[in-house]
Parts: C-alpha cells; sequence; structure tokens
C-alpha cells in the first residue's frame, strides 16, 4: 500500500499562491526539472531557451499566472525560467506524454444524483514521486483542487463554483504551432465559474497541440470538448448520459483514419470497456463503483488501470507507462478522491475544498 499523494494549501494574490506553492514543491518541483531534461534530452539552458518562447503568450493570455509563476520561483529558489518551464513540459519538444481514460456521469445516473467525473492519469512512473494536491484559494476567486506535479500551477481537479475538468492527450490532429501550453489554460479553467465560461475562455485561448476535456459545472451540464490548435468540437448532452473518452478523436473532422492510425492502439478497446462498464450501472453509479472501473484489468496490462509491459514504446506512452494517479471528483460536494499510483494496489484518500459555494 503506497502512502498517499501531499496535500499543499496557498492563498491570497497570485504572487502570494505562487511563492506559498513553491516552498512547498521544492524538491518535486527540482525532481522534475530533472526528468524533463532526461525524456527531453535537453540541457538546463537549453531547457530555459525554449521555455521563454512561450513567455510573451504567457503575458498576453494569462498576465496573472505570470505573477504566480515569478512567485513559483521566488518560493522555489529556482530561476523564472526554470518554473516557466514545467509550465510547458513536453511542449518544448512538442511531445506529448500521455494515455489517459477520463469520464463524466449526468446527476440522473450517479447513486446520489450529482455528477461524478474523473480519470486514471497514464504517465511514466517518476511522476507519481513528483506528484501532489494543490489547493488553492486565489484573492476574488472559487477556490480550487487539483491533482498536480513538479510545479505545475494548471491540472486537472475541481473548483468551489462545480466546475471539474479532467484530460487526455489525442493522437494525431492538426499539426503543432507556437501557442499556449495546455497547462495554463487547464488553471484558467478552473478559474471559471460555468461551462459557458469556460467555452468562451477556449475560443480565445490559442493552444499549441491536441487535447482532450472531460467537463462538468455546478448547473449540471456535462460535455467533452476536443481542443486542437485549430479550435475545438464539443460533445454536449450526450443521450446516454454520460461521457467516456480515451486517446483518440472522437468528433469530426479530426475523426478519421490517419488520425486513429496513429494513436496509441489500446485507447479504443480501453474506451469501449468504460462505456460498457458505466452503462451498464447507469442510474446507480457510485463513487465505488468508480473506483472498481478504475481499478479494472480487462486488456492488461494497457488497460483502464494501466501497468508497465514488454511491448513497443508509442509516442503518446511509453512502455513504462503506468497509471500514476487516479481521480474521482464530486462537484457538487466539493471533494476530490485520489489513488497513488495503481488504483488496484493503492486506496482512495478524499481532499475536501474549503469551500464549496
Amino acid at each position: 500500500m503506497t502512502r498517499p499523494f501531499p496535500l499543499y494549501h496557498a492563498r491570497g494574490s497570485h504572487r502570494e499562491l505562487g511563492r506559498q506553492h513553491g516552498a512547498q514543491c521544492r524538491e518535486q518541483l527540482r525532481h522534475f526539472l530533472d526528468y524533463l531534461g532526461v525524456t527531453l534530452k535537453l540541457a538546463r539552458p537549453e531547457m530555459h531557451r525554449r521555455a521563454l518562447r512561450f513567455l510573451a503568450l504567457f503575458e498576453l493570455h494569462a498576465p496573472h499566472l505570470v505573477e504566480e509563476i515569478h512567485g513559483l520561483a521566488e518560493g522555489a529558489g529556482v530561476p523564472v525560467a526554470d518554473a516557466l518551464a514545467v509550465q510547458v513540459r513536453g511542449e518544448m519538444a512538442a511531445l506529448p506524454a500521455e494515455a489517459c481514460t477520463t469520464f463524466v456521469i449526468k446527476a440522473g445516473g450517479t447513486a446520489e444524483g450529482a455528477i461524478l467525473i474523473g480519470q486514471n492519469s497514464d504517465m511514466d512512473p517518476e511522476i507519481e514521486d513528483v506528484g501532489y494536491v494543490l489547493h488553492l484559494e486565489p484573492a476574488g476567486k472559487p477556490a480550487l483542487l487539483m491533482w498536480t506535479f513538479g510545479g505545475q500551477i494548471g491540472y486537472h481537479g475541481v473548483n468551489a463554483a462545480g466546475v471539474a475538468h479532467f484530460a487526455n492527450a489525442l493522437g494525431g490532429g492538426p499539426a503543432w504551432k507556437l501557442a499556449l501550453p495546455h497547462y495554463p489554460v487547464k488553471r484558467m479553467m478552473l478559474e471559471t465559474r460555468s461551462f459557458a465560461e469556460v467555452i468562451a475562455l477556449l475560443s480565445r485561448a490559442p493552444v499549441c497541440s491536441s487535447g482532450n476535456y472531460v467537463l462538468g459545472d455546478g448547473a449540471g451540464r456535462i460535455a467533452d470538448i476536443e481542443l486542437t490548435a485549430e479550435g475545438f468540437a464539443a460533445i454536449e448532452d450526450p443521450a446516454e448520459g454520460f461521457i467516456a473518452h480515451s486517446n483518440h478523436f472522437l468528433c469530426q473532422p479530426h475523426a478519421c483514419a490517419a488520425n486513429d492510425a496513429v494513436s496509441v492502439p489500446d485507447s479504443f478497446p480501453r474506451l469501449q470497456r468504460m462505456r460498457a462498464l458505466l452503462a451498464g450501472r447507469f442510474g446507480a453509479i457510485s463513487v465505488d463503483d468508480m473506483k472498481r472501473f478504475l481499478a479494472d484489468h480487462e486488456g492488461q496490462p494497457t488497460s483502464i488501470c494501466r501497468h508497465p509491459h514488454s511491448g513497443p514504446d508509442h509516442p503518446s506512452v511509453s512502455a513504462r507507462g503506468k497509471t500514476a494517479a487516479s481521480l474521482i471528483a464530486e462537484p457538487a460536494r466539493g471533494l476530490l478522491h485520489v489513488c497513488r499510483g495503481n488504483p488496484c494496489a493503492g486506496r482512495f484518500e478524499t481532499y475536501r475544498l474549503r469551500s464549496t459555494s
């Protein structure tokens, strides 16, 4: 049984959030930078040069987060370019590095009559050791709770307005371009108060690569957004009452044979399996059900609960890849249930927002 992820708190202005966060995650941030240097094959000066190419985009589209990144550098005792590099991550080499399975269920499909949303986050095993849960209370904005790692100020989670999002990589799609990484956009999504505000954000914030998001908001609305460098497509108000997604496109025009061919092959059976599990319990799905579904081993080792295997690497996830964290949110209750590592072997800890209004 592994120990749970640590919980870090920060509150105040964005500069103060960054300082407090950086002081607590100093070791994880430095280890993550070392990991990025090895996996991206970049020496630190080159990493700085590439990260700083994105700075003007952060200043244009997310100036408040630039303040927070400066605070992060101050708190962690690292150069600003280091604190920026962890927000850019694989985009410094235009390299996706995740193969995850996400879900969102409407209130009518759950035992408690409220949205459930979450995912398995499948990555290289090193990520597990730099991960933590971060509770932020930004001045004048909703409190938020997210699982993140290595100093990233934007990742998957839920806020006090009931907005929640979880995400996975996509195979193929439009060509990479210099724009915002997904991570500041993930954070700004958790600063919104409704699905409409999320859509407005995604309409104005350009991203450099493709990624998928399952969404829920405090009004009970659920959706899925396939976000690319050319815009986004949405799945809204599904007749089934739930949405599952893995690592291939489901929306036109990018759901096509060419993109399917470059998607991680196990994406297709994982999606089919999660859909079958959700449909089989729809109307009574509980948090405990989702814990079982996320620990499912059909198709192992590249199952919903992912384990390392002896097969070839794929651009989306290496053969060493595993479930680094399993996440289930109850937005209406301000709860985030998190298992460190594979949920088949670990236990979920429950983290609670201080404010749920």
